[in-house]
């Protein structure tokens, strides 16, 4: 590695070697390259690094979201790197994301050098802080010199370790890198004359070592969290997307089950299993009250999808928790009383050692028989209807054990709150930052490619799928294998839940927006197998044959959005009609 530094043909190469050989000691280990020119001493010195693997995708906005799915997948940063100009421009809406989602990107631009800056230069746009305050490190690095003083060539090293640190802090989420460049881009030679390399410990080791301790909770935290839920009749803890893994979700199901809670587990949140997570609370919650209110709610991670659960949070009056590993203000409706900043399992394991155990208490128990009552009625109605809801559950049923799932916004993900029970360990994530439906094919090719031995599917809508068509790509140019389960009701069927859908026109043509297109050619131009099921049965043969078969496949299920929203509305009816009945 000593040679490949210190034999840099140029300085721009000197540059790209030095920044990435300490990427690569510091643990980067992916990166994703958008093709062009002017990143050219980027692109050779990740390519000439065997630490790194080079993901190549042709276009900026489906290779972001591709690392951000990767990125989020792994939870550790992945580097993305671009051209010039527009292409630059092309990251945002995967660094917005990034930025909400809590997600670590490291994000790198080349630029033309500062005398070409504003001076009516092809393809030479202002991209420094580009992406203002979505992120949350931006650096105009210094310009390569021939006679770089010692102290300039240490300086690539702290920023490629700092740059890391910060992307995978607390919170998580994008730094962006300006790297300008002057002419030659290629690796020839050029006479130089730079102070002595920082070559880096032989050992490959990282120069700068960042050191991190977690965030211990402290005995008033403690305390208020037992005080809360030992005084609480009818405590609820809510998990929403972005909750920690690791020991979490079993710690802080074992602190609700103490504590007599009863668990509310968003299907982002990697807590919810079978009656554990009360799967099924958005159906019953939808309609008229049926359950008492909470008297004290603890919340663990991002606020959840459900609207239904958040009106019914709300309607408590007693005090609300939030807790927090990374500080990060979520609190939407402005109900906490009480933010604890703190390791959320460590909090979880050492209050539930200090509560005094408790008997399934009636109110734990209403809640999860509602949830039986919400699975029940959902499986009279799957034997006589396939909707979009029905549709979602068979996909979740016929994935086997240790599969992941990358969930579509909008609609898509909405349904697999509300219909999925997650009965078996199954991975779910998406991209709930900012909620967009940009970039969704990409983000889960990049789930494919984080863990390329599991069984990994896609659902998604048609919108979501006609926005981001080009990131099929991924599996023919990657040899990376997805199912892509999409649910085409011709529009975006998710407006017929608002009010705006009283109002025709203009609903209809500007809010629905039919489209009238199914998606088999798309499959074809691609390479996928396409199959399109008519009924549940052909639904789970397809996903049988789709599990073996070796390279992507596209299942289209045509519903009728007027037709799903009757189905759901009578799934929430019958859902409520028995736990009213419930003892």
């Amino acid at each position: 590695m000593s040679a490949w530094l210190a034999e840099a043909p140029n300085r721009n190469m000197l540059w790209a070697r030095l920044f990435v050989d300490e990427l690569a000691r510091g643990g980067l280990r992916e990166v994703v390259i958008a093709p062009g020119s002017r990143s050219t001493p980027l692109v050779f010195a990740f390519a000439e690094c065997p630490a790194i693997t080079v993901y190549s995708l042709l276009d900026e906005r489906g290779a972001a979201f591709f690392a951000l799915g990767l990125a989020q997948a792994a939870d550790r940063p992945v580097a993305i790197l671009c051209t010039s100009g527009t292409a630059a421009a092309n990251f945002l809406p995967a660094v917005v994301e990034a930025h909400y989602g809590r997600i670590p990107l490291l994000v790198l631009t080349a630029d033309r050098s500062h005398e070409l800056r504003d001076s009516g230069a092809n393809q030479t746009v202002d991209q420094v802080r580009l992406f203002g305050t979505h992120a949350l490190w931006s650096v105009d690095v210094a310009l390569p010199e021939a006679d770089p003083p010692a102290v300039l060539l240490r300086s690539l090293r702290t920023l490629a370790a700092r740059a890391l640190a910060a992307a995978d802090g607390m919170p998580k989420g994008a730094v962006h890198l300006n790297f300008p460049f002057r002419k030659p881009l290629e690796p020839v030679a050029e006479a130089m004359s730079p102070a002595a390399i920082p070559l880096g410990p032989e050992n490959g080791a990282p120069s700068i070592r960042v050191l991190r301790a977690a965030q211990t909770p402290s005995e008033a935290q403690i305390a208020r969290l037992a005080e809360v839920l030992q005084a609480a009749e009818r405590p609820a803890v809510v998990c929403g997307p972005r909750c920690p893994d690791g020991d979490f979700p079993a710690v802080v199901r074992a602190l609700a089950e103490r504590a007599g809670a009863a668990l509310f587990a968003d299907v982002l949140s990697g807590v919810r299993a079978g009656d554990s997570g009360l799967a099924g609370y958005d159906t019953v919650l939808a309609g008229k009250p049926v359950l008492q209110a909470p008297d004290a709610v603890i919340q663990f991670g991002a606020p959840p999808t459900s609207q239904a659960l958040t009106d019914y949070l709300n309607a408590a009056s007693g005090p609300r928790l939030t807790v927090t590993a990374d500080g990060v203000w979520q609190d939407p409706d402005h109900r906490t009383t009480d933010w604890l900043w703190a390791d959320p399992t460590e909090l979880c394991r050492v209050v539930t050692v200090r509560l005094a155990a408790r008997e399934p208490s009636v109110w734990q128990t209403a809640h999860r028989r509602a949830a039986q009552a919400a699975r029940k009625a959902l499986a009279e109605v799957r034997r006589g209807h396939f909707f979009d809801g029905g549709a979602v559950a068979a996909v979740i049923e016929a994935l086997p054990e240790g599969a992941q799932i990358f969930a579509a916004s909008s609609l898509t993900i909405r349904n697999l709150d509300q219909f999925a029970a997650l009965d078996r360990p199954v991975r779910v994530i998406g991209n709930r930052g900012a909620s967009g439906i940009d970039g969704t094919v990409s983000s889960a090719f990049g789930l494919a490619a984080a863990h390329p031995n599991a069984p990994t599917a896609l659902i998604t809508g048609d919108l979501a799928l006609y926005h981001d068509m080009n990131g099929l790509i991924a599996g023919h140019r990657l040899g990376l294998k997805l199912i892509i389960v999409v649910i085409n009701n011709n529009g975006g069927g998710i407006f017929r839940r608002l009010p705006v859908a009283k109002f025709d026109p203009p609903f209809e043509e500007l809010f629905v927006t039919p489209h009238g297109l199914t998606f088999e050619a798309a499959a074809g131009q691609f390479g996928l197998v396409y199959r399109r099921p008519g009924d549940e049965a052909e639904l789970r043969a397809a996903l049988a044959e789709a599990l073996a078969e070796l390279r992507s496949v596209l299942i289209e299920v045509i519903t009728d959005s007027s037709a799903d929203l009757a189905v759901r509305r009578n799934v929430i009816a019958r859902s409520i009609a028995r736990a009213a009945t419930l003892d």
